[in-house]
């Protein structure tokens, strides 16, 4: 995974409303959840919200989706994965007892 895309999406996720928002995502599962739903569930005013969705969206976290007249935003997880991954790839490997 790119460097620059993880700096991005740990970037995104530094911040105490876009955490709350991409874990809420994360436990909505796939389908995900209107911007509407997210902003009452959290109360986060819409205008404040629509600019975290989209450095979360920018940052590959989340996608979003148009249904009829909604924006349905769900969390990214190969995206998440990745990030998990990259971070933890070379856990304990200077440690003798993982070889």
């Amino acid at each position: 995974m790119d460097e620059k895309i993880i700096i991005a999406a740990l970037s995104a996720l530094a911040q105490e409303s876009r955490l709350r928002v991409f874990r809420l995502l994360v436990t909505a599962g796939p389908p995900g959840l209107p911007a509407g739903q997210i902003a009452e569930e959290l109360a986060v005013p819409a205008n404040t919200l629509s600019f975290h969705l989209s450095l979360l969206k920018n940052a590959g976290l989340v996608s979003v989706r148009r249904e009829g007249r909604s924006l349905i935003y769900s969390a990214d997880y190969d995206q998440s994965r990745s990030l998990v991954d990259y971070l933890t790839e070379n856990c304990c490997s200077r440690q003798p007892c993982c070889e």
